[in-house]
């Protein structure tokens, strides 16, 4: 008898309520403030705690009179989760403290969040509530980034901000704008793993008859214009490699004090989007003959923005020309990673006060606690 036929007779027999199982419905929720890999990274966790994923995420009204001013505008932040994979339904403007009724109004059978501490605008657990009606779950926070961490790495833009060995130098610096008395709003380093590498990547392969693509560059602070332009590139071949380039090219291409991610962080942000099949790590700096032989790429994309190139490089994208592979794309989003320094830049104080203040309430929290912890330990 046939492997198959064993199977499909074991299916035919089947209670029918395991047929009949219901979907496990999860509910997250958060600011998703220039979202990086550690966002994606819990909504990954959540969404292998059930079967569907809806993600709520705050006005810009609601972190503004709770945690300080958003740097990503409430539009750019709901296509931000929705480019992430694991996400299968957003909720707009949903409530800063996590309500039973939104719950129930989106058929969520429980809550997930960090292990960390989120807190509304009287200093109060944002989850209580559903933690209370036991309708809470948690998951391990990502060590080693935060929206606060880059923001602070912004604010300072020292020029060896994203080498490890250098990571010590800046320690004091850092937690002035970070909040190192904080545990959860500090910075603590960020270890590469390939492990997690593994966890975000599809292991996805090219089918035989499918178009590849492929798309160099920073992609420094994965952002929204980022979003736009791989979700065009998607558009125009069945599966997208994405090449992230190495630091010292970043830093060549750009100056200054790019890139404010590492090559590791970058890497697990575009590999977070649905629009990125492969990515190649480390990309070299121009489009060369084996790469695309290696690969097998047969179109290669830029979009209508300035080209960057190496020292004594004219042109990166000249053997994709020459085989009449090239295309411009025009994702119609004019963001660039600078846009969003210049935003930090320009309003500097708001952003180390809401830095500062979001440690203040933390610590505070965390010192009621072991209060609360301690008087329970004295009572037993």
């Amino acid at each position: 008898v046939h492997l198959r036929c064993i199977q499909l007779i074991a299916m035919a027999t089947e209670p029918s309520a395991k047929k009949d199982k219901r979907e496990v419905r999860v509910w997250a929720d958060g600011c998703f403030d220039m979202m990086h890999f550690g966002h994606a990274n819990a909504l990954r966790q959540a969404k292998a705690m059930g079967d569907r994923l809806v993600v709520g995420v705050h006005s810009d009204a609601d972190i503004l009179s709770n945690k300080g001013p958003p740097i990503m505008n409430e539009e750019e932040r709901y296509k931000m989760v929705l480019a992430c994979k694991w996400v299968d339904e957003i909720v707009r403007d949903a409530p800063y403290t996590t309500q039973l009724e939104v719950l129930d109004e989106h058929d969520c059978d429980f809550c997930v969040h960090g292990d960390d501490i989120s807190l509304n605008a009287n200093g109060e657990d944002a989850y209580q509530k559903v933690k209370d009606a036991g309708r809470y779950r948690e998951y391990k926070r990502t060590q080693g980034v935060s929206t606060t961490d880059l923001v602070g790495r912004m604010l300072l833009m020292t020029k060896t901000h994203f080498l490890p060995d250098t990571a010590a130098q800046s320690t004091a610096a850092d937690s002035e704008l970070s909040g190192e008395a904080s545990p959860y709003t500090g910075a603590s380093p960020f270890i590469p793993t390939s492990r997690r590498i593994v966890q975000f990547s599809d292991k996805k392969e090219p089918q035989p008859t499918d178009i590849i693509g492929y798309i160099p560059g920073s992609f420094d602070l994965f952002h929204v214009g980022h979003v736009d332009a791989l979700k065009a590139c998607k558009e125009l071949c069945d599966y997208l490699i994405v090449g992230i380039h190495t630091d010292k090219t970043v830093n060549e291409m750009h100056g200054s004090n790019f890139p404010i991610m590492n090559l590791h962080e970058r890497t697990l942000s575009v590999l977070a989007c649905r629009y990125a099949d492969e990515v190649i790590i480390g990309a070299p700096p121009t489009v060369t003959a084996e790469l695309l032989d290696s690969m097998s790429i047969q179109k290669v994309f830029h979009g209508k923005t300035e080209k960057f190139s190496p020292k004594g490089v004219d042109n990166p994208f000249q053997v994709a020309m020459e085989r009449d592979i090239y295309e411009e794309f025009d994702s119609t989003n004019t963001l660039v990673t600078e846009d969003i320094v210049e935003r930090i830049i320009q309003n500097r104080k708001l952003f180390e006060d809401r830095n500062r203040a979001k440690a203040v309430k933390e610590v505070k929290m965390l010192e009621r606690k072991a209060a609360s912890d301690a008087a329970s330990t004295t009572e037993s």
